[in-house]
Protein backbone atom coordinates (compact mmCIF):
# COMPACT_ATOMS: atom_id res chain seq x y z
CA UNK A 1 0.00 0.00 0.00
CA UNK A 2 1.37 3.13 -0.88
CA UNK A 3 0.99 6.30 0.66
CA UNK A 4 -0.51 9.11 -1.82
CA UNK A 5 0.77 12.93 -0.97
CA UNK A 6 -2.15 15.19 0.08
CA UNK A 7 -2.05 18.82 -2.16
CA UNK A 8 -1.32 21.42 0.36
CA UNK A 9 -3.99 24.09 0.25
CA UNK A 10 -2.21 26.83 -1.19
CA UNK A 11 -5.33 29.52 -1.03
CA UNK A 12 -2.87 32.95 -1.34
CA UNK A 13 -3.22 35.08 1.47
CA UNK A 14 -4.61 38.70 1.73
CA UNK A 15 -2.33 41.47 1.09
CA UNK A 16 -1.15 43.72 4.14
CA UNK A 17 -0.64 47.10 4.46
CA UNK A 18 2.83 47.42 5.54
CA UNK A 19 4.16 51.05 5.95
CA UNK A 20 3.77 52.94 3.95
CA UNK A 21 7.85 53.32 3.67
CA UNK A 22 7.49 55.14 0.59
CA UNK A 23 10.70 57.35 1.59
CA UNK A 24 13.30 54.46 0.49
CA UNK A 25 14.02 53.31 -2.57
CA UNK A 26 11.16 55.17 -4.44
CA UNK A 27 11.93 58.95 -4.63
CA UNK A 28 14.03 59.76 -7.58
CA UNK A 29 15.71 63.23 -8.39
CA UNK A 30 12.55 65.50 -10.71
CA UNK A 31 9.97 62.63 -9.89
CA UNK A 32 7.52 64.76 -10.17
CA UNK A 33 8.72 67.12 -13.31
CA UNK A 34 7.88 65.20 -16.11
CA UNK A 35 9.28 69.05 -18.02
CA UNK A 36 11.37 71.25 -15.88
CA UNK A 37 8.98 73.26 -14.36
CA UNK A 38 8.33 76.98 -16.11
CA UNK A 39 9.59 75.46 -19.36
CA UNK A 40 6.89 76.41 -22.05
CA UNK A 41 5.33 73.74 -22.44
CA UNK A 42 4.54 72.83 -18.28
CA UNK A 43 1.72 72.78 -17.15
CA UNK A 44 1.38 72.32 -12.98
CA UNK A 45 -0.80 69.64 -11.98
CA UNK A 46 -1.64 70.57 -8.12
CA UNK A 47 -4.28 68.82 -5.57
CA UNK A 48 -4.51 67.47 -2.14
CA UNK A 49 -5.35 63.61 -1.13
CA UNK A 50 -8.12 63.41 1.45
CA UNK A 51 -9.10 60.54 3.54
CA UNK A 52 -12.71 59.59 4.18
CA UNK A 53 -13.48 62.47 6.99
CA UNK A 54 -12.17 65.01 5.06
CA UNK A 55 -8.73 65.24 6.66
CA UNK A 56 -5.56 65.71 4.37
CA UNK A 57 -3.79 62.01 4.03
CA UNK A 58 -0.09 62.78 4.81
CA UNK A 59 1.85 60.30 3.35
CA UNK A 60 0.47 59.16 0.14
CA UNK A 61 2.34 58.74 -3.23
CA UNK A 62 0.78 59.12 -6.48
CA UNK A 63 2.20 57.82 -10.13
CA UNK A 64 1.16 59.54 -13.59
CA UNK A 65 1.19 58.34 -16.95
CA UNK A 66 -0.03 60.29 -19.83
CA UNK A 67 0.68 60.78 -23.40
CA UNK A 68 2.48 63.84 -24.96
CA UNK A 69 0.77 67.07 -25.63
CA UNK A 70 0.25 65.62 -28.93
CA UNK A 71 -1.70 62.70 -28.22
CA UNK A 72 1.33 60.77 -28.42
CA UNK A 73 1.88 57.46 -26.09
CA UNK A 74 5.61 58.00 -25.45
CA UNK A 75 7.82 54.80 -26.39
CA UNK A 76 11.02 55.82 -24.23
CA UNK A 77 12.75 53.63 -22.18
CA UNK A 78 13.99 54.58 -18.55
CA UNK A 79 10.91 56.40 -17.07
CA UNK A 80 13.39 57.89 -14.63
CA UNK A 81 15.14 59.94 -17.58
CA UNK A 82 14.88 63.45 -16.57
CA UNK A 83 17.57 65.19 -18.60
CA UNK A 84 14.63 67.82 -19.85
CA UNK A 85 14.01 66.81 -23.50
CA UNK A 86 13.00 63.12 -22.72
CA UNK A 87 9.25 63.21 -22.06
CA UNK A 88 8.56 59.94 -21.22
CA UNK A 89 4.98 60.27 -19.38
CA UNK A 90 5.66 58.69 -16.26
CA UNK A 91 6.07 60.63 -12.99
CA UNK A 92 5.63 59.87 -9.03
CA UNK A 93 5.19 62.70 -6.31
CA UNK A 94 4.95 62.23 -2.27
CA UNK A 95 2.00 64.34 -1.12
CA UNK A 96 3.86 67.03 1.48
CA UNK A 97 2.36 66.95 5.46
CA UNK A 98 -0.94 68.44 4.14
CA UNK A 99 -1.79 65.87 1.66
CA UNK A 100 -0.79 68.24 -1.57
CA UNK A 101 1.21 66.91 -4.42
CA UNK A 102 2.15 68.76 -7.67
CA UNK A 103 3.69 67.69 -10.84
CA UNK A 104 5.12 69.92 -13.55
CA UNK A 105 3.78 68.18 -16.57
CA UNK A 106 2.35 68.84 -20.16
CA UNK A 107 -1.38 68.80 -21.13
CA UNK A 108 -2.07 65.02 -22.62
CA UNK A 109 -3.20 65.20 -26.04
CA UNK A 110 -5.88 62.81 -27.00
CA UNK A 111 -4.75 59.60 -28.47
CA UNK A 112 -7.04 59.50 -31.11
CA UNK A 113 -9.50 61.77 -32.91
CA UNK A 114 -12.51 63.19 -30.77
CA UNK A 115 -11.40 61.26 -27.47
CA UNK A 116 -10.83 63.27 -24.43
CA UNK A 117 -7.80 63.38 -23.09
CA UNK A 118 -6.80 62.42 -19.61
CA UNK A 119 -4.26 61.51 -17.00
CA UNK A 120 -3.82 58.15 -15.57
CA UNK A 121 -3.53 58.08 -11.57
CA UNK A 122 -2.55 55.58 -9.56
CA UNK A 123 -2.70 56.55 -5.65
CA UNK A 124 -1.24 54.37 -2.73
CA UNK A 125 -1.76 55.36 0.83
CA UNK A 126 -2.15 54.05 4.10
CA UNK A 127 -4.86 51.64 4.59
CA UNK A 128 -5.06 51.05 1.42
CA UNK A 129 -4.28 46.87 0.87
CA UNK A 130 -4.22 47.33 -2.95
CA UNK A 131 -3.40 50.62 -5.02
CA UNK A 132 -6.07 52.79 -5.97
CA UNK A 133 -6.49 53.72 -9.95
CA UNK A 134 -7.94 56.77 -11.32
CA UNK A 135 -8.12 59.51 -14.24
CA UNK A 136 -8.06 63.34 -14.57
CA UNK A 137 -9.98 64.75 -17.38
CA UNK A 138 -8.87 68.07 -19.37
CA UNK A 139 -12.09 70.32 -18.64
CA UNK A 140 -11.62 72.05 -22.20
CA UNK A 141 -13.42 69.83 -24.76
CA UNK A 142 -17.15 69.48 -23.46
CA UNK A 143 -18.13 67.17 -26.65
CA UNK A 144 -15.14 64.91 -26.21
CA UNK A 145 -16.12 64.07 -22.17
CA UNK A 146 -19.65 63.95 -23.16
CA UNK A 147 -18.81 60.95 -25.25
CA UNK A 148 -16.56 59.48 -23.28
CA UNK A 149 -17.30 55.78 -22.47
CA UNK A 150 -15.94 55.74 -18.93
CA UNK A 151 -17.54 59.38 -18.10
CA UNK A 152 -20.90 58.30 -20.00
CA UNK A 153 -21.03 55.22 -17.45
CA UNK A 154 -21.53 57.57 -14.56
CA UNK A 155 -23.91 60.26 -13.00
CA UNK A 156 -23.56 63.62 -13.31
CA UNK A 157 -21.94 64.20 -10.09
CA UNK A 158 -19.52 61.47 -10.10
CA UNK A 159 -18.32 62.50 -13.55
CA UNK A 160 -17.41 66.03 -12.25
CA UNK A 161 -15.31 64.43 -10.00
CA UNK A 162 -12.86 63.30 -12.50
CA UNK A 163 -12.34 66.13 -14.48
CA UNK A 164 -10.22 68.69 -13.47
CA UNK A 165 -10.05 72.42 -12.81
CA UNK A 166 -8.11 74.94 -15.16
CA UNK A 167 -6.43 78.23 -13.29
CA UNK A 168 -6.50 81.35 -15.01
CA UNK A 169 -2.40 80.89 -14.64
CA UNK A 170 -3.24 77.50 -17.06
CA UNK A 171 -2.57 75.22 -14.22
CA UNK A 172 -4.41 71.69 -13.39
CA UNK A 173 -5.95 71.40 -9.93
CA UNK A 174 -7.47 67.72 -8.60
CA UNK A 175 -8.21 67.04 -5.40
CA UNK A 176 -8.54 63.26 -4.31
CA UNK A 177 -11.08 61.86 -1.52
CA UNK A 178 -10.56 58.22 -0.71
CA UNK A 179 -13.67 57.62 0.99
CA UNK A 180 -16.84 59.48 1.96
CA UNK A 181 -20.16 61.58 0.10
CA UNK A 182 -17.33 62.92 -2.58
CA UNK A 183 -15.26 59.82 -2.97
CA UNK A 184 -13.39 60.08 -6.34
CA UNK A 185 -14.42 57.31 -8.79
CA UNK A 186 -11.61 54.67 -8.76
CA UNK A 187 -11.29 52.27 -11.48
CA UNK A 188 -11.56 48.26 -11.14
CA UNK A 189 -9.01 46.14 -14.20
CA UNK A 190 -9.54 42.37 -14.93
CA UNK A 191 -6.23 41.74 -13.30
CA UNK A 192 -6.64 44.37 -10.24
CA UNK A 193 -8.24 42.18 -7.28
CA UNK A 194 -8.95 43.16 -3.89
Amino acid sequence: MTDTPTTPDLTPTPGQTVGPFYGYALPFEHDNELVPPGSARAVQLTGTVFDGAGAPVPDAILEIWQPDEHGAVPRETGSLRRNGFTFTGFGRAAVDPEGEFSFSTVDPGPTEAGKAPFISVVIFARGLLNRLFTRIYLPEDTAALAADPLLSSLDEDERTRLIATRGADGSLHFDIRLQGEEETPFLRFPSHED
